[in-house]
C-alpha cells in the first residue's frame, strides 16, 4: 500500500503512519487517499481507540473551542450554529443513478450532479487543520451484526462524540482482505463562525450513496447531520439489510421484567421527541438500545442488537423524578457531552424541564442569553433548544442490560410503534395478527412534527415504522421486507400499537407519562400468554381489571373506571379518517405498494363500520366484553 500513502505521508507523524501500514484492504486506503487528497488537511490523526486516542481526541474538541468544560469533571458543553440544530431534511439527498429504483418523493440527487457539486464545496475544506481518521463497527464486535466502518472528520467534537456512541473497529479492519465491504463516512464541518459553529450552512449538504457505501457532511456540526455512524449509517445499513433479508429498524431494545425473574425483550419505533428514550430507560426495566436496532432471523428465532454502545438523546424533560437513571448520569462525573443547553456562569448547566427554577441568564446557542430574549424574528428564544442533546455512554446507567455487548444479541417477543396522537390510538393495542400489526399500526404511523426536525411543529406526518426520513429503499418495498420477515420466523413477534399523548376535548393528556409502565407490563404478559383482552376492531386492549392490578402494582396507583373508558374509548371517525388518509398515501403516492395493504386497511375499515353499527361512534371498551 506504500504507493497509496505517498501522497499524503507528510501529513501522518510516525506512529499514525505505522498505524494505517499495518491495514491490507485496499480500498480502505484508496478512501483515505481520495478525500485526504481534496480535503487537504495539514495533519492526519488515526485513531485505534485506545485511552490515549481518546483523551487526545476529547483535548484537542476543548482546544479548538468546539467543547467547553463544565462544573463536574468530565462534563463539556457544545453548541451548535443558532440554525443547525436539526436534522436537515431539505439538503439531505440520497445520490443515485439513472434507473435507480429509489421513490420520486425521496429527495434524489443524480450522482454526476452530486459529485461535481462536492468536490467544489469540498476542496482544501480542511485547509490548515487536523482531521481524524476513526475506526469504528455497529453492532457487538465478532458477531452476525458487525458493520465495520471508517469515519474522516475535521471536527474533534465529532469524533468525540463518536468515541462515546461507537464501538472501536481498528482490530475487525486489521482482518480485513481486499473487496470486503465496510461503511464510509466523510464530515467537513467547513468554515468556522468567531463561536466555532459551522459557518455557511446555507452550503450544508448531507448526501448519502446508498450503492457505494458512503456518506458525505459539510458545512454543520449538529449531531444528527455530522455524526455518520448514527442516522445517517442507518440509511446504508437498511439498503444492506434488504440485500441479505434482514431488518435495521429505528427502534430501541429494552427487557420488561416479568414474572419468576423472566425478562422479555422489546423492541420500539417512535419519532424523535415521542417517548422513545424515557420508554428505553423506564425505572425497574433494562435497557439494551435506545434508537436503532439490527434485527435477524437466527433459526426461527427474532434476535435484535444495539447499533451503538452510547446514547445520543434529546434532554428536553428530562427530570430526577421520571428520568431518575438518566439524571443520575447527567450529575456525575461520567464522560458526557452536553449540546445546546444554558451554560451557566458557576459552570452548571440548564435544559427545558430540569428541576429547579428557571435561571436569569447564561449563555446558550444564541449567544450571552437572558429571559425574555428574542431572535432577530421576535421569537422568544428558550433558555435551551427544544432539541438539545446530551451523550454519553450506556454502560454507566444503572439499568443497563448485561446483554448489551452479547454477539447473540436477544430474543425479541414484541414490536411497538408509538408517535404523536392526540385523538385516534388508544394507549395500548395488541394487533390481531403479524401482517395486521406491520400494516396497521407500523406502516400506517402517522406523528405530529417535533423540533428534532428543522420545519414547523405540530403537523400531523405520516411515517411509516418512524422510520421514513432514513429508508434507503422504496417504501413498498420496505413493507414488504418487513411482512417476509416475519414468514421466515417460526413464531412471529407480536405488535403493539402505544400512544402516550391522547387528549381531551379540552387539549389535556389523558395519560400520566409514567402510566407507560402499565402498558409495558400489559405488553410483556400478553407476549408470553399470561393475560387476557378485549378484542376490538382496531386490535386487543386490556380488560379494566387487569389494568386495575397492574396499576396498583407497579404505580402504586387507583385506576379509575372513567379513565379506563376514555382512554380506551374506540373513536370510529377518528380511525375511518386515518384509514382514509393512509389508503390515499398508498394509493397515490407509494410506488409498488402491496396489494396486502390495501386489503387490510380495507378489513379495518369493515370491522370498524360493522362495530359503530351497534355501538355508534365512540365505543364503550365495557360494550366489547
Amino acid at each position: 500500500m506504500e504507493d497509496l500513502l505517498f501522497s499524503f505521508k507528510d501529513k501522518l507523524s510516525k506512529e499514525n503512519l505505522e498505524r494505517l501500514s499495518k491495514i491490507k484492504n485496499r480500498d480502505v486506503f484508496l478512501f483515505i487517499k481520495k478525500y485526504v487528497e481534496i480535503l487537504n488537511p495539514k495533519t492526519i490523526y488515526v485513531s485505534i481507540g485506545d485511552d490515549s486516542d481518546r483523551e487526545y481526541i476529547k483535548r484537542r474538541a476543548i482546544e479548538e473551542g468546539e467543547e467547553e468544560k463544565l462544573k463536574i469533571n468530565n462534563h463539556t458543553i457544545h453548541f451548535d450554529g443558532y440554525y443547525d440544530q436539526g436534522r436537515d431534511k431539505k439538503n439531505t439527498k440520497f445520490v443515485v443513478s439513472v434507473d435507480s429504483d429509489l421513490d420520486p418523493s425521496l429527495n434524489l440527487i443524480l450522482r454526476e450532479e452530486a459529485e461535481k457539486e462536492l468536490n467544489i464545496l469540498m476542496k482544501d475544506m480542511s485547509e490548515g487543520r487536523e482531521i481524524y481518521i476513526l475506526f469504528k463497527t455497529l453492532g457487538p464486535k465478532n458477531s452476525i451484526f458487525t458493520l465495520p466502518c471508517i469515519q474522516i472528520t475535521d471536527s474533534p467534537y465529532v469524533a468525540h462524540s463518536e468515541n462515546l456512541l461507537y464501538r472501536d473497529g481498528y482490530d475487525d479492519f486489521l482482518k480485513m482482505k481486499d473487496g470486503d465491504e465496510f461503511f464510509r463516512f466523510v464530515h467537513s464541518e467547513g468554515e468556522l463562525t468567531e463561536n466555532k459553529t459551522s459557518k455557511n450552512i446555507e452550503n450544508r449538504r448531507v448526501y448519502i450513496d446508498v450503492d457505494n457505501n458512503i456518506v458525505y457532511s459539510l458545512n454543520t456540526q449538529y449531531g444528527g447531520n455530522s455524526i455518520g455512524l448514527k442516522k445517517l449509517a442507518l440509511r446504508l445499513a437498511i439498503k444492506k439489510a434488504s440485500r441479505e433479508g434482514w431488518l435495521t429498524e429505528h427502534m430501541l431494545i429494552m427487557g420488561v421484567n416479568g414474572l419468576n425473574g423472566r425478562v422479555t425483550y422489546l423492541t420500539g419505533a417512535f419519532p424523535s421527541l415521542c417517548g422513545k428514550t424515557s420508554t428505553a430507560t423506564l425505572v425497574g426495566e433494562r435497557i439494551v438500545g435506545d434508537d436503532i436496532a439490527l434485527i435477524k432471523n437466527v433459526s426461527g428465532e427474532v434476535r435484535a442488537a444495539n447499533f451503538e454502545k452510547g446514547m445520543f438523546g434529546i434532554i428536553m424533560g428530562i427530570n430526577s423524578k421520571d428520568d431518575p437513571y438518566i439524571w443520575e448520569v447527567l450529575n456525575s462525573p461520567y464522560e458526557v457531552i452536553f449540546s445546546n443547553v444554558l451554560k451557566l456562569p458557576d459552570g452548571s448547566v440548564y435544559w427545558i424541564g430540569k428541576d429547579g427554577e428557571v435561571p436569569e441568564r447564561g449563555y446558550n446557542h444564541s449567544g450571552e442569553w437572558f429571559k425574555g430574549k428574542k431572535d432577530k424574528d421576535g421569537k422568544e428564544i428558550d433558555p435551551s433548544h427544544k432539541n438539545a442533546r446530551f451523550t454519553f455512554e450506556l454502560k454507566n446507567l444503572k439499568n443497563i442490560d448485561p446483554n448489551l455487548e452479547n454477539p447473540d444479541g436477544v430474543i425479541v417477543k414484541g414490536f411497538i410503534y408509538g408517535g404523536r396522537d392526540s385523538d385516534t390510538w388508544v394507549p395500548v393495542c395488541e394487533a390481531l395478527n403479524y401482517q395486521h400489526g406491520i400494516i396497521i399500526k407500523g406502516a400506517s404511523l402517522e406523528s405530529e412534527t417535533t423540533a428534532a426536525t428543522l420545519g414547523k411543529e405540530g403537523v400531523r406526518e405520516f411515517n411509516p415504522m418512524a422510520n421514513l426520513d432514513f429508508l434507503s429503499v422504496p417504501i413498498g418495498r420496505y413493507i414488504q421486507m418487513n411482512l417476509d420477515f416475519g414468514k421466515s420466523l417460526k413464531k412471529p413477534p407480536k405488535i403493539y400499537g402505544v400512544n402516550y399523548f391522547l387528549k381531551d376535548k379540552d387539549g389535556k393528556f389523558l395519560n400520566d407519562k409514567l402510566d407507560k409502565k402499565v402498558w409495558l407490563k400489559w405488553i410483556e404478559l400478553r407476549c408470553n400468554n399470561d393475560i387476557g383482552g378485549i378484542e376490538t376492531p382496531v386490535g386487543i386492549i386490556p380488560k379494566y381489571d387487569d389494568l386495575v392490578k397492574l396499576f396498583k402494582e407497579h404505580l402504586n396507583k387507583e385506576y379509575k373506571k372513567e379513565d379506563y373508558i376514555k382512554q380506551f374509548m374506540i373513536r370510529v371517525p377518528e380511525n375511518l379518517s386515518k384509514i382514509d388518509r393512509i389508503e390515499k398515501i398508498y394509493r397515490e403516492n407509494v410506488k409498488d405498494t402491496p396489494e396486502v395493504v390495501l386489503i387490510e386497511l380495507e378489513n379495518e375499515r369493515k370491522r370498524l363500520l360493522s362495530t359503530k353499527e351497534k355501538f355508534g361512534d365512540y365505543i364503550n371498551p365495557f360494550d366489547l366484553y
